[in-house]
């Protein structure tokens, strides 16, 4: 299905609330949430919380991509770290995650040992589309908003993310992501893998100031 009829706008504040319900909603049984929470009944208690902070960071000081009918959500941050940029940051993460802030410290310290190191990116913290409405090519209509925004910028910058399991990674391999580095290993837990792509080249332009091909 294509992705294009899917009509993408950019967040605002009233969607943090909503979004970060969105987001633990969709992640609730993916393998790292439940190594970070493995009761059930906790994780839905404390997830959509923690998500709202995420996307109100990314509110802040990055970009937040969603549908028209609120089904999908992008975060996206500068490229310098995977952990928000706020002071205070670990008091506010024990007052939401409560026992299991060590779990959530661990999980956020080797997501940021991946980051790419020397190159100017973006990293896509979350990439997240509501059960009801998965398989309908919301999550590339996300995905393909930023890309085009990058790569046809003045200064087009690489994309860099982390997969939560084996199958999401194929996915972002046909997204033109490949790996970067070694897959990170959560203790005694699941497997993520650190992805990265390259900003497309800008179009060869010829004699007259057109793209080759066009």
């Amino acid at each position: 299905m294509s992705p294009d009829h899917h009509q993408i706008v950019l967040g605002t504040p009233r969607d943090i609330e909503p979004l970060g319900a969105l987001i633990a909603h969709a992640f609730h049984d993916l393998a790292p949430s439940v190594w970070l929470i493995p009761d059930p009944e906790a994780r839905r208690t404390v997830l959509p919380a923690y998500f709202r902070l995420l996307v109100e960071d990314a509110d802040r000081r990055g970009c937040i991509y969603t549908t028209t009918e609120r089904t999908g959500a992008a975060l996206w941050l500068p490229g310098t770290t995977n952990q928000p940029d706020a002071a205070g940051w670990d008091s506010v993460l024990a007052v939401v995650t409560g026992p299991w802030a060590a779990r959530f410290r661990i999980f956020e310290e080797l997501l940021a040992k991946h980051h790419p190191v020397g190159l100017r990116h973006e990293h896509l913290a979350i990439l997240a589309v509501d059960p009801d409405h998965q398989r309908q090519g919301i999550g590339t209509a996300l995905l393909a908003t930023h890309h085009r925004r990058l790569d046809q910028g003045a200064d087009p910058a690489a994309t860099y993310l982390e997969a939560s399991d084996p199958a999401t990674r194929q996915l972002y391999l046909t997204c033109g992501y490949t790996d970067h580095g070694e897959p990170i290993h959560l203790p005694d837990g699941p497997v993520m893998f650190p992805m990265l792509r390259q900003a497309a080249p800008a179009p060869t332009l010829n004699a007259s100031g057109q793209g080759a091909g066009l």
